[in-house]
């Protein structure tokens, strides 16, 4: 008979609230430091991302897509997520030219862009990262013309170099928003 066996459900709730407020303490002044700046991490094609944790509204695996005649190739198609449609972008395809290999790692990023939202199919997902002002100030321009509108500065972050993105770029350029062929 194990330990918490013995114990009332409520006890075993109590117990496993205050290991998680142990292990969590000190987290949120962390993540409101001055100076920090928190994003979801992934990886477009070959190159590694990380774009504002507020820009990025939603993660998703890839549902089923329906194709949409007579647009770019890299609007993959409309998905039905929770009963709304969302246009499916894959974002290496747009940015690259390269597409975008439908494995159990890539992920669907949801971005709103205008009134609604628009799905970014990327290779996978790494989580969170948090970039501190001494590794803003260490950052290097990007100089790939492809991606230099999106992004200002690449950091290293965990042994990563990582491309500041800012989806709000994205959803706003003009060749993006015309998906039409």
């Amino acid at each position: 008979m194990n330990a918490t066996a013995a114990h009332s459900p409520f006890e075993v709730l109590a117990r496993y609230e205050r290991l998680s407020l142990a292990h969590a303490s000190g987290t949120q002044e962390r993540f409101e430091a001055p100076g920090l700046w928190r994003g979801i991490g992934y990886r477009a094609g070959s190159r590694l991302f990380v774009s504002a944790i507020d820009e990025i509204n939603e993660l998703l695996a890839v549902p089923p897509l329906t194709p949409v005649p007579g647009t770019k190739p890299w609007l993959l198609g409309v998905a039905n997520v929770r009963g709304n449609l969302m246009p499916v972008v894959d974002m290496a395809r747009f940015l690259f030219s390269e597409r975008t290999q439908h494995s159990e790692r890539a992920r669907l990023l949801v971005v709103r862009q205008g009134a609604g939202n628009v799905a970014l199919l990327v290779d996978e997902v790494f989580g969170q990262r948090t970039v501190d002002s001494e590794q803003r100030r260490d950052a290097e321009h990007e100089d790939d013309p492809r991606l230099a509108r999106f992004v200002e500065d690449r950091v290293d972050v965990d042994g990563q170099r990582l491309a500041l993105f800012s989806m709000g770029r994205l959803v706003r350029a003009p060749d993006f928003r015309q998906a039409a062929a």
